[in-house]
Parts: structure tokens; sequence; C-alpha cells
């Protein structure tokens, strides 16, 4: 502990992260006195004395003497620190005088000023250790990122936090040997990573092994894939992996041990991610890693034993998570495996939690897991494979709605069955008198790679992760799936050809999308300073300006997977290094076969299709005057462009202000943020470019279609731009998977762009240049047009509750008569489809029932309005509101 103290000290000043001490600062160095009594059961325990050294070290890395004492009356000098559970003597005192009210709540914390005699003092206390564990090292990062660290403190005022979310996850991914093995092996990484993690209040760290691949073929790259024999020998089975000598796999488990006493010691859960079961690679001729002993007999009770022995072996360990769908390389339904496996988490002598992955899920796999008596955890993917807007998706695709005209079979007859609801969402396990936690876990399809951080889109989905009850969140982080399936490449793993960019550990680069994340979990009304007094050690002047920029930047590509989602599935839709799909040409699709025919880009179905529509739906509504009140593509065109524009802005004033320019830490936020405007502009220009080729499709017209061309340039010079800003800057061959949309470098992806355009500029010699119908006109317009969606001047009250087997009425009042309103509805069940009804006007009040037979159901209740003027205009109530952050419709939960 107290060399990982000196060493991070040491980071901090030579990273230039801390304001410089003067010489005067030096000269008239300070005193602060840290108070802890030892007999305080909370202030005592291991986590909150690992923070107060971490404090100790951030005052004495400022130049601050510090004392340490038992009782506050104990202490001299400048300052003294309190830190204490709220429910200790000393606390209670203070909070008395205070009149703060600490809430009685898992990790609870809060902040109390006060005067020890003539001394300015500050009591931070916590409900339990966590919560005392995040007053501690909220001041241990005040003082890092404050040019005064007393001043700071005794500045401090009265605070009371407590978590949003119950669970507030990070994933951290083994994938290749290559590329991970480096940093699973690195001690001195851990301790300053999980660190990171406990500053920025995320509470549980996930290390995931075996998600290298999903379906064991064509396996090349093994190393942890089927984990146990990488960890442990287990008497009585003779499974090993042969390549594998022993002194290695016996590091492996001291590694796995120090990672999650580590993790425990910052007053974190470890969660150990166990994806894949199966032992025999299929069609793989050359594997690095194979797996021997092992038969279809004694697979299920060596899984068994052998995490039995991981949990005994390592009691740091606290949760499981396991794929239990046929990607784990065992058939869906087969529950007595299953049985057998969950046995040995329940006797492995302590409470261990199971945390199932849900796609494949059903009833009796439900069952299986809870008669173990454990507490047990069901964590659907939030967006599929993607990151959307700030909301759980309304619907989800028509092709993740199961069929009735055919019955799957085999290793995936149930995600790809009648349980398909459940690949993408969080299909029907929302259930109010449910036996199971949700926790919802966002994969890293959209953004892996650029830069990210948005206090205002963090907020929100903060918000929406307790939706219905829910638990919280797992986020992948940044660079999931970094040389997945074989694709590992040695060398730097953020991606980086200039050497100067590259950060020491992969994670460092990432520290403000953390801290953005972490805190905002705790808290979706945390106070900004958090975030800027950071910004401000950064870049000083530019503070500011980099947050704007960024913020705007990162809310571009959430965007774009919600209103266009090409595919559900990451290994196929990789939008921060897209690779073009085809405006003309359906029959040469790949990779994007994982949307509906014909697979052209204006036929994409977005990834909500209840709020959003389709390109080509859209302009086939424009040429009949029509509206359904959805969210239209050329509308998300506008949001694009606007953020884009607001990206750049705020860049080009980081640019004047900011300083250490020449740092990486500039360079790279600057680099991805520019790269992040040239792709929403590339896809707003080919939005509406789309809108305008499905017009010219159904009309023939020239005019649309010389419109389209002209705008398809327009998206080809923006990605040109952000190709040619990344050349030199990221490696030629950035790899996520195999295939080719899964690796390479935006230069890579012109051709295809090229191609395309030349398909549709040949399609000008099949139209003739004659005047446009009055229709075709108006849809042309309105394709280039910048509409601004006015949210209809409506007021609701939604219910309290409902009561099953009773009707629910419904009351919205217009500021003006419309000329009709729809009530749609549906339960909070994404197996099920919207319904729909038209409210009866008396005058501009309107009224509708949802009938008693529906609400007898065990799931919350979601609705909205579609609130419509005339044929072309229509709009949805409450809708996203100016900030594109809103929840779009409004939930009612179920009485008793």
């Amino acid at each position: 502990m107290g060399n990982d103290s000196y060493n991070r000290r040491q980071f901090l000043k030579t990273s230039g992260a801390l304001p410089a001490l003067s010489a005067v600062a030096l000269a008239a160095q300070r005193d602060v006195a840290l108070a802890s009594d030892p007999a305080d059961p909370v202030a005592g325990a291991v986590p909150p004395r690992w923070a107060l050294k971490e404090l100790e070290g951030a005052l004495t890395s400022r130049g601050i003497r510090v004392n340490f004492v038992d009782r506050p009356e104990q202490a001299k000098g400048d300052f003294c620190v309190v830190a204490a559970g709220h429910e200790a003597a000393t606390s209670r005192g203070y909070l008395k005088t205070s009149s703060l009210r600490i809430a009685a709540a898992p990790e609870a914390l809060g902040f109390a000023p006060f005067k020890q005699g003539s001394m300015p003092a500050l009591l931070a206390c916590g409900h339990d250790e966590r919560g005392l564990v995040y007053a501690v090292l909220e001041l241990a990062d005040l003082v890092r990122t404050s040019a005064d660290p007393v001043a700071a403190l005794a500045a401090a005022k009265p605070l009371a936090e407590q978590p949003a979310n119950r669970v507030r996850s990070l994933t951290r991914l083994f994938c290749t040997d290559v590329e991970d093995k480096p940093w699973y092996n690195d001690r001195e990484m851990w301790p300053r990573y999980l660190t990171m993690l406990a500053e920025q209040r995320f509470n549980r760290f996930n290390l995931a092994m075996g998600i290298g691949y999903d379906f064991v073929r064509q396996v090349t790259d093994a190393y942890f894939l089927f984990a146990y024999p990488f960890l442990l020998n287990v008497p009585g089975y003779s499974v090993r992996s042969p390549q594998l000598p022993a002194a290695e796999r016996d590091s492996n488990l001291a590694m796995l041990k120090f990672i999650s006493e580590q993790t425990v010691l910052r007053g974190m859960q470890f969660q150990l991610g166990l994806w894949m079961h199966a032992y025999e690679w299929i069609n793989s001729p050359s594997p690095n890693y194979t797996i021997e002993g092992l038969n279809k007999q004694n697979h299920g009770p060596y899984c068994r034993d052998a995490v039995r022995l991981l949990l005994q072996a390592c009691p740091a360990i606290s949760g499981i998570t396991f794929r239990i769908h046929g990607e784990s390389g065992v058939d869906e339904g087969s529950y007595d495996f299953w049985k057998t496996v969950f046995d040995g988490v329940a006797t492995c002598g302590r409470k261990v939690e199971i945390d199932m992955h849900a796609k494949g899920m059903d009833e009796n796999m439900q069952e299986v897991a809870l008669n173990t008596g454990l507490p047990i955890t069901i964590s659907p993917k939030y967006w599929a494979e993607h990151m959307g807007l700030p909301y759980h998706q309304a619907d989800i695709r028509s092709l993740e709605v199961p069929r009735t005209d055919r019955q799957a079979t085999g290793l995936m007859r149930l995600s790809a069955g009648e349980r398909s609801f459940l690949r993408y969402g969080y299909g029907d396990l929302l259930k109010e008198d449910r036996r199971w936690k949700v926790v919802h876990r966002i994969w890293p399809g959209t953004q892996r790679l650029l830069l990210w951080g948005d206090p205002v889109t963090a907020a929100s989905h903060s918000r929406n992760f307790s939706f219905c009850g829910s638990d919280g969140v797992e986020i992948m982080e940044p660079l999931s799936f970094k040389g997945r399936r074989g694709s590992g490449l040695a060398g730097d793993r953020a991606g980086y050809a200039e050497p100067a960019l590259k950060p020491r550990w992969d994670w460092e680069k990432y520290a403000y999308s953390h801290r953005i994340w972490g805190r905002i979990l705790y808290n979706p009304e945390c106070e900004p300073e958090v975030w800027r007094r950071y910004l401000r050690t950064q870049f000083g002047a530019g503070a500011a300006a980099t947050e704007t920029a960024l913020s705007n930047a990162s809310r571009i590509l959430p965007a774009i997977t919600t209103v266009h989602g090409a595919s559900a599935g990451n290994n196929t839709y990789w939008p921060e290094v897209y690779l073009n799909q085809s405006m003309v040409d359906g029959e040469h699709s790949r990779p994007y076969t994982d949307t509906p025919t014909p697979r052209v880009f204006g036929n994409v179905s977005p990834l909500d299709p209840q709020l959003f529509s389709p390109i080509n739906d859209f302009a086939d509504q424009l040429l009949k005057g029509e509206h359904t009140g959805k969210y239209s593509p050329v509308e998300a065109a506008v949001w694009l462009e606007d953020w884009a524009a607001a990206a750049s802005g705020g860049l080009a004033q980081a640019e004047k202000q900011a300083t250490h320019r020449d740092r990486p830490e500039y360079r790279r936020l600057a680099i991805d943020v520019a790269l992040q405007a040239d792709i929403g502009r590339f896809f707003a220009s080919k939005f509406r470019s789309g809108v305008l080729y499905r017009i010219f499709e159904q009309s023939g017209d020239r005019a649309a279609l010389e419109e389209s061309l002209k705008l398809y340039r327009a998206a080809r010079a923006a990605f040109a731009q952000a190709a040619n800003r990344a050349k030199g800057v990221y490696v030629a061959d950035l790899t996520v998977g195999e295939n080719p949309q899964l690796r390479g470098h935006w230069l890579d992806r012109l051709p295809a762009i090229d191609a395309d355009i030349a398909l549709v500029a040949a399609k000008l010699d099949q139209a003739k240049a004659v005047p446009s119908a009055p229709n075709v006109h108006r849809a042309i317009q309105a394709a280039l047009a910048r509409p601004r969606r006015t949210t209809p001047a409506c007021k609701h009250t939604a219910p309290a509750s409902f009561r099953p087997g009773q009707p629910l009425e419904i009351a919205l009042l217009t500021g003006k008569a419309a000329a009709s309103v729809r009530l749609h509805y549906r339960h909070v069940n994404q197996a099920e489809r919207f319904q729909s009804v038209e409210m009866q006007a008396q005058g501009n009040s309107y009224r509708a029932a949802i009938p008693g037979a529906y609400l007898d159901a065990s799931y919350p209740l979601q609705y909205y309005f579609e609130v419509r003027q005339a044929p072309d205009s229509a709009a949805l109530f409450p809708g996203f509101g100016a900030e594109v952050t809103g929840l779009p419709y409004f939930v009612v939960r179920r009485q008793g």
C-alpha cells in the first residue's frame, strides 16, 4: 500500500495533472489532520482505511503534512478531516448541528463542515463502508484537482448523496493472448486502474473470460476461452490444455486472486465472467490452445467441480456471470447441465451471486437458477449490442419478433425461435413480481475506440437504468473486443500509430469517460464541478470549450445507431469505422444481412421502429403528403448536423484557449472530437441522400436523383476528411474481429463509398429532365429542409398506478383542438407489440380507456400519444424534447 501511494504521487507529479507548487507554497507548508476512530465499525473497516491512505497520498503529493489522530479534539494544524460512519457518536453530533440528514441507504454519504475550536474541519461520513470510501475519495480528488487544496476543503458545503443505481459495474474483457496477457499480468497497472474505478463510484468490476468467440468455429486464439483449465488442475479429472505449462496455469490463478483481492480492498464487488463452456473447437485446424480430457459424460461434473474449486481458491469473488445460451457452446434447453454447474456455485461454502446473460432465457432456466437459493441476476442487452439514445427502446425490430411459421432447433433453438425477443433487449424480464434482479448491459458496438463524454445524456441514461425497478447497469469498457476472434496484433492496444499519443495503460485515455459514467450513474444530479475541475487541470482556460466539444461529439454515434440499425450485432455494424452499405445494390449486401430485404441503405430498420421511420418509409410518406408522427431520418440529420457544428465550434474555441495543447491528453481529445463530427456529417448527408434516392425510385424524378447524388458526394467528402485526419494517427489495421467490417481503417472504406456513388450516378441515364410533379417537388424540399419538431402543447398527468383487471382512464389536454389523437400503449414487455386506440374528443380534451382485461397482467404499462393536426402534420407526446434526452413515453406501475 505504501509503495502504491508513493508511485501514484510520483505519477501525478510527473504527468502534469497537478497544479505546480510554488516556492512560497512549499515554504509555508501546511498541516492537515485526518481523524478516524478505530472503534468506529465503519471507519475502522479495511476499505475506508485504504481510502484514507489515498487521501493522505493526495495531500502529501501537494506538499501538505498529514497527521493521523483518533478524535477531532486531538487535531492540530490548518484543517481537520473527520472520517466516520454516520451512526458513530462523532458523526451524530456534527450532523445534528448542521441539520444534514444522511439516508439510511447502502452507499449513502455526506459532508458536514464544522469548527474544531478555531480550526476549520469537515466531517466525511458514510452510511456504510462503501459510502465512506466514496466520501473520502471525493476529498482526495478535490485535493488533486484544486489550486489550493486546503482552501478547497474549507469551502466544502453540506452535502448528502445516495446512489440512483444499485449496480454500477464495468467489465474488462479478455479476448486475446497477444493483446490482453500483458495487462492481465501487470501488477502495477491493476491497483491504479481499480483505484480509478472506486474514485468514480463504480461498485462492481467484472473480469470476463471466454468471450473471444461467439461460436467455437475457426478458433485460432483460445487462451482463457474455456477458462477452467487455464486456472486450475481439478482433482479427479485429467483435463488440461497441453500447450499451457503448469507454472503458467498456476500464475494465472495467482493473478486472478490478486485482482479480485485488490478489487475488494477498494470496497468494490468482484465479478468473474465465464462466457464459454464449449471445449471442442469446430473446423479449427490451427488453434494455439486445445482442451484434453473432456467428453459429454464428464463435462457437466467437471465444470461443477471446477467452478466450486475456483470460488474456494479466490474467496474475493462474490459473483459469477454465465452466458447460458447457445453461444456458450451448450445447447439451449440443457437444463440438467446448468443445474449441475450451478450446484458447484451453491456448494462453494459462501453465498455467491449468479448473473445470467439474458439471451435464450426462459422460465425453466430461471427456475434452475432460483432453485439454488442464491441471489439471481439476469442481464439483458441495452440497445442491442450498441448504444442508443438515453431511453429503453419502445420496441424491437421486426427481425427479433418470434416467427410462428417455423420451429427452431439445435444450439440456438430458444434465442433463434420462440425467445428471439430476448436477443437484443429486456424482453419479458420486467415482471412486477419477478424473483430476480435485472441489470442492463451496454455492449461495445457503437463506440469502442473514440473518446466519449457527455454529462447530459449520461444523466438521462442513469435515470433509466432503474427502469421499472431495474437494479442498474454494466458497461463493457472502451476497447472491448479489441483483438477478438483471433485478430489480436502485438503492440499498442489503444490503436495509435503515433507513439506520442499512446497512453501507458490503455484505460488512461478514457479517464474522463469513466468519471462521467461512474459519478453520474451514482447520482444523475451530480454537481458539474466534479468533472469540470478535472478538465481544468488538463486544459486550463479551455476546459469549458473542451466539455462543449466532447459532449456534442459524444451524442452523434448513439443517435446514428438508434435511427439506422443496420445490424443489431456488433460483429456486423461498427459505425465508428463504417463499412458502406449500398443505396442501390441489395444483392451484394454483406455484411449487412441482419437487416430487412431488400438490404439497401434506405430499407434499414431503426433500432426502435416504434418511434422512428426508416428512410424508405419516410420518403413514401412525403410523396403521399402524410406523416405518422414518428421521428424521421431528416430530423435525425438535423440533430447530427447541429451536434457536429457545436462540437467543431467548441474545438475551435479550445484551440484558442486550452493550455498544454501539445500534450497527448489534448491531442487525443481533439482528434476524436473532429472524427466524430465528420462521421456525423457523413451520416446526416447520407440520410438525406437516401430519402432523395427513394423519392427518385418511386417517381423517376431527375431532380431528386441529382440532389441525392450531390448529398452523397458531400457525405463522401466528410468521410474522406475523417479518414485523412486519422491517417498516421491510428494504425492502418484496427482490429475488433477478423472480418473486413471489423478491421482496417477509415481510408479502407472509401472505395466502397465511391463504388456506390458511381451506381447512383449511373441512374442519371434513366431519368428525364422534366419539371417535378407538385408532390415530388414538396418531397424534395422536405428532404433538404431543416425541420424543427414542435412538441404539442399538451398536459397530461400519468396515473400513480393501475389496478389489475380494472380499466385505466387516460386523459390528454391539448392547447388547441387536434384533428385526432391516438393513444399507443403496451405492457413493458418487448415480446408484445403496441396497441392503439383513437381517443374521444370533448373540445381540446381527449380521453380513452385501456381495457381492464389488458391490464390483468404482471407487467408495468407504457404509453404515449400521437397528436395529428393534419394528414402531413403529426407529433408524438411526450417526445424526446429539444435536447433529445427526454423519456418518450409514460410508465405506470401495477398497484399491489
